[in-house]
């Protein structure tokens, strides 16, 4: 029996995303959507203004970078994507594909924040049938094998759908194709808008989790576990193919006693009917001598381990070292986890561990 299923949540909820300040491009308003967000900020009263290009934001308030920085997490900049040639996602899917760029949390080990540099605020696109047009050209490329999507590689989509739409836009397109599927992960909670549409089977929603200690020193303004647990049984309810990332894994005094809790107090709460055809992917902290200067500058607080002598190097697909786990840690890490993944859910499948 499912304790989420009869015990609500005793939390204060964590609220959707409200911009402080949004911007538009002048062609996004000759979209359907870039009228509809106009018309949604203007309701909300958030103050806005023009901008030329959705890469070209400048200007933001705050005197210092990491008030500068908050403030770009809080501005959402609406345009049209021109590119429309997709990035690889592996292993995840296939492609990317991309609705939005950037995202209000302010997880510490982020890998956006060396991936967006400059622009760290949140973009969303208009021209979503240009974006499915291409997604479509895709399949038919391929097929008749399966051509897989990931919507969530450079934002959080689920987020942003309160005030986008374009996850359900993909979704209903994906559900008639038999050639194509879409996935996408979330640290938030705010699933509601998705549970009554037309899926197929067709679109797998993930969740990232973590050990209590991680989500509450490194993942500010996302969702709570539980929320997120929650929000897990009602699209295993609605049908959807389920899945978790656990990432980043990271190893910390008290690592067993953490991840082994997470993956208890998951098989206890998570709906029964959930547990079918589902899927885990395993994520290793990882950073790069880029991204470790930019974390401390914008955290300089954090108590995020970043000491590369502890590490192992590893030549990463952009151009970049990685510093990753040593093998025995590594090894430790996958070897726990797998065992307690499948004591509590032995029908699972791990899609990876990197």
């Amino acid at each position: 029996m499912s304790t989420l299923e009869h015990t609500p949540v005793q939390t204060r909820g964590t609220k959707p995303f409200m911009p402080d300040l949004v911007f538009f491009e002048p062609d996004a308003l000759n979209y359907p959507k870039g009228q509809r967000i106009m018309d949604w900020v203007k309701a909300k009263d958030i103050p806005y203004r023009m901008t030329t290009s959705h890469n070209r934001i400048t200007n933001l308030p705050g005197e210092t970078e990491v008030e500068k920085y908050r403030m770009a997490k809080k501005t959402l900049v609406v345009g049209i994507r021109k590119t429309l040639t997709f990035d690889q996602s592996k292993p995840s899917a296939e492609y990317a594909i991309p609705i939005s760029t950037g995202c209000m949390g302010h997880c510490h080990y982020c890998y956006l924040q060396t991936t967006l540099g400059a622009k760290p605020y949140i973009r969303i696109y208009v021209n979503t049938d240009d974006i499915i047009s291409a997604a479509k050209t895709y399949i038919e490329e391929r097929k008749p094998e399966i051509t897989r999507f990931e919507a969530a590689c450079t934002s959080d989509p689920v987020g942003l759908e309160h005030i986008t739409g374009s996850l359900g836009d993909l979704i209903r397109f994906m559900a008639d194709e038999e050639f194509g599927r879409l996935r996408f992960v979330t640290k938030y909670h705010h699933v509601d808008p998705l549970l009554d549409i037309k899926h197929n089977g067709h679109t797998r929603i993930r969740f990232s989790i973590n050990s209590d200690y991680v989500i509450k020193q490194f993942e500010p303004a996302t969702s709570r576990f539980e929320e997120r647990i929650e929000a897990a049984g009602k699209i295993a309810r609605a049908g959807y193919p389920l899945g978790f990332i656990i990432a980043p894994i990271i190893w910390y005094d008290g690592w067993e006693k953490g991840y082994g809790e997470l993956l208890r107090r998951l098989g206890e709460t998570l709906p029964q009917h959930a547990t079918k055809d589902l899927t885990f992917e395993l994520i290793q902290h990882r950073f790069t001598k880029t991204s470790k200067a930019v974390i401390e500058k914008r955290y300089p607080k954090t108590k995020l381990e970043m000491d590369i002598e502890k590490r192992k190097k590893k030549w990463g697909r952009w151009g970049q070292n990685k510093y990753v786990y040593p093998d025995e840690q590594q090894n430790a890490l996958r070897e726990f986890i797998t065992e307690r993944i499948f004591e509590h859910f032995p029908l699972s499948r791990i899609e990876y561990f990197t």
